[in-house]
């Protein structure tokens, strides 16, 4: 990945701590640009603030600054929210002390960010009369070291950068979205329907991704919509490998494809990529136990408005209504807008999530997990709906 990487595929670092307590300046210094604003005054960044940038060792990332933890008063408190919000997206945090000593509210805030399994470096800002870059133990902040360093003479930023690197997540440099399914040599055929939803010139965010993994594996690439796939399959000397169909088609696909080929869909890639493959097939089998009293959450991680081929908000809750009955409940979110409490529903269907870092997309099955909820995803639920999701590969 390089300066290009959709936002999705960088890691997310994030800032936090109290206000005035030199998050902005932060990360003005790590990126060698004036990208927060910096004030004297506390409160100042009032909405968290995202900067895409490289960072040797790290690579492509975005450095998040989010308001101080201690604001005040009810706006405050949803600015508060909004920096509990970006944990559900973070794979790395900085949490900066604003004093020699830790307060309760960071100490807080640590066990919290201990308690999500995210991996954090806990540092000393404003280190200007202190020595800069030292690292010393923190007796009330069990298992981390704290690094003093100085935003303003950029004393200590180097060795953070180390520190980030040594603490990078496990599962960062994750397996691919075809891993196990193509490889050099083979000949991979996309279908791809262009329609309402394919924006005009330009491919959706999980076929060019796709297509860019399948050439950097020296794979054979051929792509057609679902009208030429007969004549596209036809013309071949042999049959491909894999075929990888956009989820509506997907019976179409199945019915025309050669027995040998492979078959899935960008969805069902995404969703063993970016979130728990083996959570969300489980979860298709609530679609058999669904009644017209049911009701089933939809989820996107993307907000648009509504189309009248939108498989999400229009193609999904068809083939459902029509499976289950015309009177079953269905509730539709976009974006950050995901409900802390799912125990009211039956189902949650998700997208693929291309918009969305992994980090996100397991937050949300691990809170569908703890609360007990059936979750899927759009590739898999269609693929079950329409009786072959034991046909394709995940």
């Amino acid at each position: 990945m390089n300066a290009s990487a959709p936002r999705a595929e960088r890691l997310h670092i994030a800032i936090y701590g109290r206000r005035n307590s030199g998050k902005s300046s932060l990360v003005n210094a790590l990126t060698g640009q004036c990208n927060a604003i910096v004030s004297d005054t506390p409160g100042t960044t009032t909405d968290p603030v995202l900067k895409a940038m490289e960072i040797p060792g790290l690579g492509p990332c975005v450095l998040i600054d989010t308001p101080g933890f201690d604001d005040e008063g009810p706006l405050g408190a949803l600015r508060v929210e909004q920096s509990r919000k970006i944990l559900d997206k973070t794979d790395l945090a900085i949490l900066l002390l604003a004093g020699e000593e830790p307060l309760d509210d960071e100490i807080e805030w640590l066990r919290t960010l201990d308690g999500r399994r995210i991996p954090t470096v806990v540092v000393r800002s404003k280190a200007d009369l202190g020595t800069a870059g030292e690292s010393a133990p923190a007796a009330d902040l069990p298992g981390h070291r704290t690094l003093r360093l100085s935003a303003t003479t950029g004393e200590g930023i180097a060795a953070l950068r180390e520190e980030l690197i040594r603490n990078l997540p496990e599962d960062y440099n994750r397996a691919e979205i075809t891993a196990g399914l193509a490889a050099a040599g083979d000949l991979v055929l996309l279908l791809m329907p262009q329609d309402a939803q394919a924006p005009k010139g330009r491919l959706i965010l999980p076929q060019v991704q796709t297509i860019r993994e399948l050439l950097d594996k020296q794979c054979r690439v051929v792509c057609c919509t679902p009208e030429q796939l007969e004549g596209t399959l036809a013309s071949l000397v042999a049959p491909p490998k894999l075929i990888i169909t956009d989820s509506q088609v997907f019976a179409k696909a199945y019915a025309l494809k050669p027995e040998a080929s492979l078959l899935t869909s960008f969805s069902v890639l995404f969703a063993r990529y970016k979130g728990d493959i083996d959570y969300f097939v489980a979860g298709a089998e609530a679609i058999a136990r669904l009644r017209e009293e049911s009701r089933v959450l939809i989820a996107e991680a993307c907000t648009h408005a509504p189309l009248s081929e939108d498989i999400g908000r229009v193609k999904i809750p068809a083939l459902l209504r029509k499976r289950v009955g015309p009177g079953l409940r269905i509730d539709i979110v976009g974006g950050t807008d995901f409900p802390e409490d799912l125990t009211p529903y039956d189902l949650i269907i998700h997208c693929g999530a291309c918009m969305f870092n992994r980090r996100h997309v397991l937050s949300r099955v691990e809170r569908a997990r703890t609360q007990g909820i059936p979750m899927t995803n759009y590739g898999v639920a269609i693929a079950a709906l329409q009786g072959i999701l034991d046909k394709i590969e995940y």
